[in-house]
């Protein structure tokens, strides 16, 4: 698969192998066919698909978050898991990230836009890359989760320790993908308003992942930035 080129980031080189013969030529089958009615949105804009891999090179990955699928509203997919642009309201499982943000860190982030984390090295990634405008989870079991699949598996080969936070019980199922000798995984429920009060809000994720991050000798996220 030397001509595997999916993501246009250093991530193809490590992806590649985790994935079955063919998989780049089905996945563009796919955006081909979902991109091509627009009387029929998909978001993210087919550019930004695989933005989280383009703004967060596996080189410099140290903290990977695991979000389910795209926002399904009009202009609020990015490409980067749970970002919103800042001209939009913060979706609910956003507002709730923000708020255990303030409670973990005693201050206040005013950015819905995560990009700044990605530009760290916080890989914000969704398990499926696509969504029908209004559906959420219409594009499941579409071959997605082979691609996140191989993202984690390949995070975790990597050799630099890494921070996997995994909200929800669908990125908790990932977990068993990880090296937990090498890798801090931190496990809370979704922060969506449905479950954010079973264990998210007081689960600290920020200021764990930098003190495991500074244990490590790695460069701590400024999550107010």
């Amino acid at each position: 698969m030397a001509d595997f080129s999916l993501t246009k980031a250093d991530w193809d080189q490590a992806l590649a192998p985790l994935l079955p013969a063919g998989y780049q030529q089905q996945a563009e089958s796919f955006l081909n066919e979902v991109y091509q009615d627009p009387q029929k949105p998909v978001y993210p804009k087919r550019e930004n698909v695989f933005l989280a891999f383009e703004k967060t090179p596996l080189a410099q990955t140290k903290v990977v978050i695991l979000g389910q699928d795209p926002y399904h509203g009009e202009n609020q997919a990015q490409g980067l898991a749970f970002s919103v642009p800042d001209f939009l309201p913060a979706p609910p499982s956003l507002r709730n990230i923000l708020k255990e943000l303030v409670s973990d860190t005693g201050n206040v982030r005013s950015s819905h836009d995560l990009t700044t984390w990605a530009s760290q090295g916080v890989l914000l990634l969704n398990t499926v890359f696509t969504v029908a405008a209004g559906q959420a989870n219409s594009h499941q079991k579409q071959g997605w989760e082979e691609l996140s699949d191989a993202a984690i598996k390949a995070a975790s080969a990597d050799q630099r320790p890494k921070v996997f936070i995994l909200w929800g019980k669908p990125a908790q199922q990932k977990a068993r993908l990880i090296d937990t000798e090498r890798h801090l995984i931190l496990m809370a429920p979704h922060p969506s308003p449905l479950a954010a009060y079973r264990g998210f809000f007081g689960s600290k994720p920020f200021s764990k992942a930098n003190a495991f991050l500074e244990r490590h000798q790695e460069v701590p996220v400024n999550w107010l930035k």
